[in-house]
Formats: structure tokens, C-alpha cells, sequence
């Protein structure tokens, strides 16, 4: 199978990511687990990777351009449409093998209620102005919910939503909203340099695909506090791991300012992680904290660890723990009790 057979055959399988690695037979990831691609009917597994079956891989879906920079830079992020199916690939380099990781982009553009998102959720993405952090490790969702978000201010919005992506995966088109993309590399020098410059573009909504660095995290907040949405994901687990990571990655006689910051601009945080459902597939399992007069008082007075007692008695404005949500989703059903309590930070009791 060439890598447009191997990209076809994970969609069509239901697997989430491609992984090709050098002496290994192409493996996805389905529903959370890696499992040997099937070459077919008979679910026999494909002959494990040479050096040249990955760099012919790499050069069949690269521009010249593209393989120069993999090869100069040893990373490179892309993505591509094999029909019908578009692709988020990385391409790096392991123990001086080529290795491609391709994750599946559902062509259909997810919604709110596809997503199980709550009503508070969605009444944020009526402000004129705030923070939005969507969190939670790799793979648990967040470009899906930004995704969604993005798609309900597209249909129900009328305003410009700039998305700055690495590199773009859901493609949208102009509804109700006008909504501009740009990618890394090919539209922007860095996500720095897009943010400034968006400023200029008229914009409402400002999607930031990842805030990785103190300039970016800067900027972002800036915006927020002048009368943009910024939309945004952290690799953080929970509201208050988030908070702290913005204010350390500051210097220190910076830090009363951003606290200050974030609590007049920091409307909420979304941390995620994707279960197991027991029905198939998998299923988000979420923590939910809403900027109120407590939590911006907690912030401003370096009190984060207290947050998490507030998101606990603030159910009545949409707050929900992840401990909470998961005892929720394992009493209707949705998950197993195991999984529940491996993704719990207290033992909770669950039958209660």
C-alpha cells in the first residue's frame, strides 16, 4: 500500500492518527488505542517500514520546498488533502529515521452539540471581548472544540474571526461571519507576528491555535483586554495549573501585572480529556471555570490554589469540576467506572 492507500484505509478504519515508524508495520490510533493498520478483510497486518518506504512516503506528499525545510529544520508540520480526507501531518526525525505522524480531519465541521458542550460554554462566545482557554494534553480535543467554536460564531455570529493555525485543519467558508485564516510558515512568520499584525485586519474573534511562548501569551491577553474574543489552547491540565502557567512564564516584576490582567480579561477555562465511551468511540470529559467576582479576586491576590473550592460551589453558573463531570458521565452511563477513577484527581465517591 502506497501513503495515500495507508491515509485512506486509517479513515476509512476509523482510526484518529497514522503513525509510520521506521522498522515497524503502520499502526493507528483507534479510540485511544494504537492497533496495527489491517491491510484488508483477512486483518493482516502490513510489513513493517523501511528508510525508503517513509522518504518516498514524505516526498509523495511534500513540495520541494516542503522536503527542503524537513530536511534543514528536522520538524515540519503540514497539512494536506488525499481525497476525500485532509490530514494534520508531522513530520520529525527518530534516532535518524524519518517518522510521519498523520492525524484524520473529519471533513464534516464538528458543532457544540456534537461535542456534548454545555450551554455556559456557549453563551461565551457571545462576548465582546475576553479570554477563552481551551486545555488538556495532546490528543484530548481542543482543536475540535476551537473547531466548533469557530463554526458556531460563523453560522450565528456576524463578525471577522481571524484563526492563526499550525497549520490550518478545518477549512471554513464565510457565513454569516467573515472568517480569514492563516497558517504558520505560509501566511505568518510566527504566531507573534500574526496577532500584532491582526490588529489591523478589523477583527472581532481571534482564534490562536496554541500559545506557546511569553511574546504570544502577551499579545494574547493584550488583545483580550482591548476589545477582541481570543480564543486559545494551553497543554495544561486544569483551570488553576493554567493560571499558574501563564503568570510564571513571566518574569517576576511582571507578574502582579498579569495576574491583574487575567483577572479583568480571563473569561474562562476549558480543560479536557477524551475517555473511552462504552457505547464506541470516545467521549470528553471536562472541567469548566467562568470568571466571576471570586475567581477574579483569586487571581489578583495570587490565591489560585483556592479556585478550584469556587468552580466547586458555582454549579448554578455553568462551573463544573473534573471530578463532577466524570462522576456524571459514569452514572448515565457513558463511561466505565474504571476509567472514571483513573481520570479523577480525588477518590471521589461515585455512586453517591
Amino acid at each position: 500500500m502506497d501513503i495515500k492507500q495507508l491515509l485512506s484505509a486509517t479513515a476509512q478504519q476509523k482510526g484518529s492518527d497514522l503513525h509510520l515508524v521506521f522498522n515497524v508495520p503502520p499502526k493507528i490510533r483507534k479510540d485511544g488505542d494504537l492497533k496495527f493498520l489491517s491491510s484488508g478483510m483477512d486483518e493482516k497486518n502490513l510489513a513493517p517500514l523501511s528508510d525508503k518506504d517513509l522518504i518516498l512516503a514524505a516526498k509523495s506528499l511534500l513540495n520541494e520546498k516542503e522536503f527542503a525545510i524537513l530536511e534543514s529544520k528536522r520538524d515540519l508540520d503540514v497539512a494536506k488533502t488525499v481525497n476525500p480526507y485532509r490530514f494534520r501531518m508531522n513530520f520529525s526525525y527518530d534516532r535518524g529515521h524519518l517518522k510521519i505522524v498523520a492525524r484524520v480531519i473529519d471533513e464534516h465541521k464538528p458543532t457544540l452539540d456534537e461535542l456534548g458542550m454545555p450551554e455556559a460554554v456557549r453563551h461565551l462566545l457571545d462576548l465582546p471581548q475576553g479570554l477563552v482557554l481551551i486545555t488538556g494534553p495532546t490528543g484530548c480535543g481542543k482543536s475540535t472544540t476551537l473547531a466548533a467554536m469557530v463554526n458556531y460564531l460563523n453560522t450565528e455570529r456576524n463578525c471577522h474571526i481571524i484563526t492563526l493555525e499550525d497549520p490550518i485543519e478545518y477549512v471554513f467558508t464565510s457565513e454569516t461571519s467573515l472568517v480569514s485564516q492563516r497558517e504558520l510558515g505560509s501566511d505568518m512568520l510566527s504566531f507573534t507576528a500574526g496577532l500584532n499584525h491582526a490588529l489591523r485586519q478589523d477583527p472581532d474573534v481571534i482564534m490562536v491555535g496554541e500559545m506557546r511562548d511569553l511574546e504570544t501569551i502577551s499579545t494574547a491577553v493584550t488583545l483580550a483586554e482591548t476589545g477582541h474574543l481570543v480564543l486559545a489552547t494551553l497543554h495544561t491540565y486544569n483551570a488553576a495549573q493554567t493560571i499558574d502557567r501563564i503568570i510564571d512564564i513571566f518574569p517576576s516584576h511582571q507578574q502582579n501585572q498579569i495576574r491583574s490582567q487575567l483577572s479583568m480579561t480571563l473569561a474562562a477555562v476549558v480543560s479536557q480529556r477524551l475517555l473511552p465511551r462504552r457505547s464506541g468511540g470516545r467521549i470528553a470529559a471536562r472541567e469548566i471555570m467562568i470568571r466571576n467576582s471570586a475567581i477574579a479576586n483569586l487571581i489578583r491576590e495570587n490565591k489560585v490554589a483556592q479556585i478550584k473550592t469556587v468552580i466547586e460551589t458555582s454549579s448554578n453558573i455553568g462551573m463544573t469540576t473534573m471530578d463532577h463531570h466524570l462522576k456524571e458521565l459514569y452514572q448515565a452511563g457513558e463511561i466505565e467506572r474504571e476509567d472514571a477513577l483513573n481520570y479523577m484527581e480525588e477518590n471521589a465517591f461515585l455512586d453517591s
